[in-house]
């Protein structure tokens, strides 16, 4: 009797379609939230059950590509993937109700979402990833893409040689650590190394490092929480020891050359002068590159004076030593000049026999004269030797140039050291 009952009620309700509906549908879970419902004030309330447990937001990094740094504005721009995990006890259901459906994907907007803060960014795009994902325990996950400018200390005392590191400051500073708490998900290490797996460029600069700082920032008499990503980067030189810092050394080699050289000393100063000028064409180049003020002059700036310096040296040098070999000269023709002129007033009269007699007489010694002069009468005219080469000259050249080498020497020295310690 009961069998027929049963069987009797079960074709009644296929035939009239009266059948279980089973609830297996995203809508379906959307509905048992009731979001439709919700104003848009309610998806801005901070979702707390316990007034004295903050939210506590969960944060994880990725720096995909570093895309430029500008020393002369002292900004760097990047590119990174930041996740945020929080709890909303208020957005729950029971998997087993929906067909085990135990996340879905809703805007942004559908619930409230940690404001954030980059303390350090001067300019950038907003995300355009307005969504996130909600699984049955309340759990709230949002990843969003960044591309942002940020201001940062350079300190490009070694440039081209230098590591920066940079800090990007992550802060909601519309809720102080009652409300809000700010974690990281993971170590530095495991973020390091999933940055250096998915580093997108290769260009100037090189990811090295990557550290994390929590701490609380006190602002109006409340405390507010902020993590902080020391991002490390290292420069590669290649660039610019190609393009400025091999050049200049040719330049300075080929200074040294032409010093040392046998060509005569105008020659010298005009090839100087040249080299010069060309040295003066790179300092150009690196100056469009630097910041206009900065702590302590960067090394590559000293380099580059240090050189120009040596260069000039190097032409006062060769003008010091044309001056001198001028002033031999100059004073070589000033006694030609009064040698000739002191015996062209000498009397040119030929001297009698009786005067010469008279000194034979006397026992006067007969000068010296030539045979022809001794037999005319008349007195030997002297010729001018001119003064061989003053000896000072290639003495003052040896210490003037053994002295710029060794200047030289010292210079590059203490250049290198600087650039390696």
């Amino acid at each position: 009797m009961m069998q027929r009952v049963f069987i009797a009620i079960l074709t009644f309700s296929l035939g009239t379609g009266a059948a279980p509906r089973y609830i297996c549908t995203y809508y379906d879970v959307v509905e048992y939230l009731n979001i439709s419902s919700h104003s848009k004030l309610h998806a801005h309330i901070l979702p707390k059950t316990d007034l004295k447990e903050p939210v506590e937001v969960k944060m994880d990094f990725m720096l995909m590509a570093i895309l430029s740094v500008v020393e002369k504005l002292q900004t760097v721009t990047f590119y990174f993937i930041l996740n945020l995990e929080w709890k909303n006890t208020f957005a729950t259901w029971n998997p087993q109700d929906f067909c085990n459906i135990s996340k879905v994907i809703l805007p942004t907007e559908s619930y409230w979402s940690p404001p954030i803060f980059i303390l350090e960014r001067v300019n950038g795009q907003n995300p355009n990833l307005d969504y996130m994902v909600i699984t049955h325990d309340g759990t709230f996950n949002s990843t969003q893409p960044f591309q942002a400018t940020l201001t940062c200390s350079l300190m490009i005392f070694k440039f081209p040689f230098d590591t920066q590191t940079c800090n990007l400051s992550i802060a909601s500073f519309l809720y102080s650590v009652t409300d809000l708490v700010m974690k990281t998900k993971r170590s530095p290490a495991e973020m390091m190394r999933d940055s250096q797996s998915y580093f997108l460029t290769d260009g100037e600069w090189k990811f090295t490092n990557l550290s994390i700082i929590e701490y609380m920032e006190d602002l109006d008499d409340e405390q507010f929480s902020v993590v902080t990503y020391m991002i490390s980067m290292e420069r590669r030189p290649t660039l610019y020891v190609l393009n400025l810092i091999l050049p200049t050394c040719a330049l300075y080699l080929l200074d040294m050359a032409v010093l040392f050289g046998p060509s005569s000393l105008e020659e010298k100063i005009s090839f100087q002068i040249a080299i010069i000028l060309g040295s003066s064409m790179l300092a150009v180049i690196l100056n469009n590159i630097l910041p206009t003020s900065s702590n302590r002059p960067p090394v590559i700036v000293v380099f580059f004076l240090g050189t120009f310096l040596l260069m000039i040296m190097a032409v006062l040098d060769t003008f010091l030593l044309l001056h001198q070999q001028h002033k031999s000269l100059n004073s070589d023709k000033v006694l030609r000049s009064f040698w000739q002129g002191a015996h062209t007033k000498l009397p040119t009269r030929t001297m009698t026999n009786h005067s010469t007699k008279h000194l034979a007489k006397d026992g006067a010694q007969q000068p010296n004269l030539p045979k022809k002069a001794q037999e005319k009468g008349q007195p030997a005219k002297r010729h001018w030797q001119p003064q061989e080469q003053d000896p000072f000259l290639p003495v003052l050249e040896k210490v003037l140039l053994y002295s710029h080498f060794f200047l030289s020497l010292v210079f590059f020295a203490i250049i290198s050291l600087k650039w390696s310690s």
